[in-house]
């Protein structure tokens, strides 16, 4: 048998992960979300796998693994084979919760390939139709002389660390009241179980327009384009408050490059479609490298950890 030359040995191994890329995907996908369905993370997913279907021509399908702090999803993500047909929806959670809990069973730096930035979206405070403040202000001064509690979806999810900032600078001490979804601490705020609820805009737009619960104010610095005259909490009586949501696309690490960089580049050429989509739910599409993504990860686990040691939360 005649044996090939080395250099053509190595080129065909270095052609190997190209030719894998080609023919990705070539089966259905898995796309793990660590909170339960109906709620933003859900929501948002589910916009981005039913268009990756349709573009890729293999199935796109949501896997819903709510756990504390998403961490069971991370860690089946963080095992799976390296082969870009486990996917996970990323959100600040996914850098928040090990910093909370101990022994998750993964890191959330080392162990992911960050694959694209999807959308932004703040959050809204809100509080049920018989809390008697019809502002920040007036909210803040309630929460000094009563109890209030409030919803989050879950125990180091961003709604948690958002209410828990509120807390610290606003200096009121309002409790959480954990749930498994967006979509569940909504129903609690809507059916008068809590008083106040930190959570994505998008769940609640409809709720707020039809006035069966009260927005006092965004958590972003500037006004949601899809609620532009609710003021933001800055604005409102707590200057310099501000947290922005986000939601991307990560795999495994070690998922070969050129796997990577097609979605990363599939979903780059697919959001400018899905704006006026997102937009409904009030998002704003993001997009941009990998590599871009890996920066803005590791610059929201140093944020969050910040957080976390000034506001005394803690995993319960």
């Amino acid at each position: 048998m005649k044996l090939l030359p080395p250099i053509y040995v190595l080129l065909a191994l270095l052609a190997m992960p190209q030719a894998h890329a080609q023919d990705y995907p070539n089966r259905p996908v898995r796309v793990l979300v660590g909170l339960g369905p109906g709620g933003g993370s859900d929501t948002v997913a589910r916009i981005l796998t039913t268009k990756l279907t349709e573009v890729l021509g293999q199935t796109f399908v949501v896997d819903n693994r709510p756990s504390a702090g998403g961490a069971i999803a991370c860690e089946i993500v963080a095992r799976a084979a390296p082969d870009g047909y486990t996917l996970l929806q990323m959100s600040p959670t996914h850098v928040v919760t090990p910093i909370m809990r101990t022994n998750v069973g993964y890191d959330p730096i080392r162990d992911f390939a960050p694959i694209i930035l999807t959308v932004h979206t703040p959050f809204v405070l809100s509080v049920r139709t018989t809390v008697p403040a019809a502002n920040i202000k007036e909210l803040i001064a309630l929460a000094k002389t009563q109890r209030l509690m409030y919803a989050s979806s879950g125990i180091g999810g961003s709604s948690h660390l958002t209410a828990e900032l509120f807390n610290y600078m606003a200096g009121v001490n309002m409790t959480n009241v954990p749930y498994k979804s967006g979509a569940q601490a909504n129903s609690a705020l809507i059916s008068g179980e809590v008083h106040v609820s930190f959570t994505a805009i998008g769940g609640l737009v409809g709720h707020i327009k039809s006035g069966r619960v009260r927005a006092l104010g965004v958590t972003t610095l500037k006004r949601a384009s899809v609620t532009p005259d609710l003021p933001t909490i800055a604005e409102s009586g707590v200057p310099g408050y501000e947290v922005t949501g986000w939601y991307g696309l990560g795999t495994s690490a070690k998922t070969p490059r050129a796997v990577v960089d097609r979605l990363n580049n599939v979903i780059n050429r697919s959001l400018p479609e899905l704006k006026e989509r997102y937009a409904s739910i009030g998002t704003e599409i993001a997009g941009g490298s990998a590599a871009e993504f890996a920066e803005y990860i590791k610059a929201e686990h140093d944020k969050w950890a910040r957080v976390i040691k000034i506001s005394g939360a803690k995993a319960e």
